[in-house]
């Protein structure tokens, strides 16, 4: 993980993600208190815990975004789910459990990953010889009672010095379509869902890998030219050359201390318990109960071994519209001690959400349409029209923040993308009178716009 200041964070953060410079201090204050805990004597830490945060505000303004980039940004395990796939114990769908095997899941990833890269030049060796072998079978071996002649020798150099000239052309790049015959391993078969209750995800995982111990994987052989078996060579060397007890040790250890759940839609099961039992109510209280256990540290059985949830960040979001964080359950309140509102966007957030990040929209639509050949330019006074025509339509419909401006550049490019294999020109400047064309009717008839943008 990268050990960065709060400072670092922050202004890394800003630039992908627009305003909300309370939710980013927020965030990087409790990623730089995990350097600090690990700096701490053995006895203290274990009593050190995250302080989880609670990010509140609309939908679009940044809250997933916001968690997303933080765990990218220092190579952390990162799950994010929605607290509205959970139900409670004893009712049909996924347990809360899951969110944690998951997590596990996600830090399995990021240890192997580091492992291919440690052996990535000792695979690729390997790698090599064996193309060599592919591409030099066997001679006839001499017999045991002339082994030892000047014939075996000289057969003996004779081969070794045809090996080091095809090893010469293979290094050179000469030899990329000639076909050889590797083994790969075959696809598993999609595991059959034995049991339906979300609660017994563990047993059927537990039973899926005993099945695939007894039943391995099939392998294939197939001819392929070199340069397409040669990553299949590496693969297979690599996972030859890592420990997976060991990757299993270090994922479980990842996932414990700096694993991060973002908790998305924890609004959505805050409600009373005399909600009257009825339709989706009926497990919100106990999702929450579920939750609480997980949040405040227990230890879940994975197929990797027992993970203690103790020292996980946890950062949970939700717009808030109906619910108030008071209507969830104050344990559940109380373990996450920092709240920070985000802030709804204004115009001059619209406009900078379209020029500034590193893939903004306006990035993405011209690195689409130059793969036609075509150089599309935005003009100043058109990005300020998209931004003011965005938030115009957030104000007079629902407010569903920056996702807007996806609905109001495709209007935009529509035409554009449609005709760009067939177009003369290879150069379109879009102004703002072209935005108005397109989207002025719209954005002024607020029935159409409610529908449309």
């Amino acid at each position: 993980m990268r050990d960065l200041t709060p400072r670092e964070i922050v202004a890394e953060l800003d630039r992908d993600i627009v305003g909300q410079d309370d939710a980013k201090r927020a965030v990087a204050i409790a990623l730089r208190n995990r350097w600090r805990r690990r700096q701490l004597p053995d006895d203290l830490r274990a009593q050190v815990t995250p302080k989880n945060i609670m990010l509140i505000g609309p939908t679009g303004v940044g809250k997933t975004e916001i968690a997303r980039r933080l765990a990218l940004l220092v190579g952390a395990p990162f799950v994010k789910v929605e607290a509205t796939k959970f139900t409670e114990v004893g009712y049909y769908g996924r347990d809360v459990e899951s969110l944690v095997r998951d997590l596990v899941e996600a830090a399995i990833t990021i240890v192997k990953n580091a492992e291919r890269d440690r052996v990535a030049g000792q695979a690729k060796g390997r790698a090599e010889d064996r193309l060599l072998d592919l591409l030099l079978p066997p001679g006839n071996l001499p017999s045991r009672h002339d082994s030892e002649s000047d014939e075996a020798t000289e057969a003996a150099e004779r081969r070794q010095r045809s090996r080091d000239k095809l090893k010469a052309r293979l290094e050179a790049g000469e030899l990329e379509d000639r076909e050889v015959e590797v083994t790969v391993p075959g696809r598993s078969v999609a595991p059959v869902s034995i049991f339906g209750a979300g609660n017994m995800e563990q047993m059927e995982m537990d039973l899926q890998g005993m099945l695939e111990k007894f039943a391995p994987k099939p392998s294939r052989t197939c001819k392929l030219p070199v340069r397409e078996a040669r990553p299949l060579l590496v693969a297979q060397e690599a996972e030859g050359l890592i420990d997976p007890e060991k990757i299993h040790r270090e994922a479980v250890t990842l996932a414990e201390e700096s694993g991060m759940v973002f908790l998305d839609e924890i609004d959505k099961i805050a409600g009373d318990e005399g909600g009257g039992g009825k339709g989706p109510d009926v497990s919100r209280q106990g999702v929450q109960r579920d939750l609480l256990p997980i949040v405040e540290g227990t230890t879940v059985t994975t197929k990797y071994g027992p993970v203690r949830t103790d020292h996980v960040l946890f950062l949970a979001a939700g717009a808030f519209h109906r619910a108030k964080p008071s209507d969830l359950m104050p344990e559940l309140q109380g373990r996450f001690p920092i709240r920070v509102e985000l802030q709804d966007l204004t115009r001059d957030d619209f406009a900078r959400i379209l020029r500034e990040p590193r893939a903004s929209l306006l990035r993405q639509y011209q690195a689409l349409l130059a793969t036609e050949g075509l150089a599309v330019e935005f003009t100043d006074d058109a990005v300020d029209a998209m931004a003011d025509l965005a938030h115009q339509v957030n104000q007079s419909t629902q407010n569903i923040g920056a996702r807007r401006l996806h609905t109001i550049l495709e209007r935009v490019v529509e035409e554009i993308s449609f005709d760009a294999p067939d177009r003369a020109d290879r150069k379109v400047v879009i102004d703002a009178a072209e935005v108005r064309k397109k989207l002025d009717a719209l954005a002024n008839d607020e029935d159409l716009s409610r529908y449309i943008l």
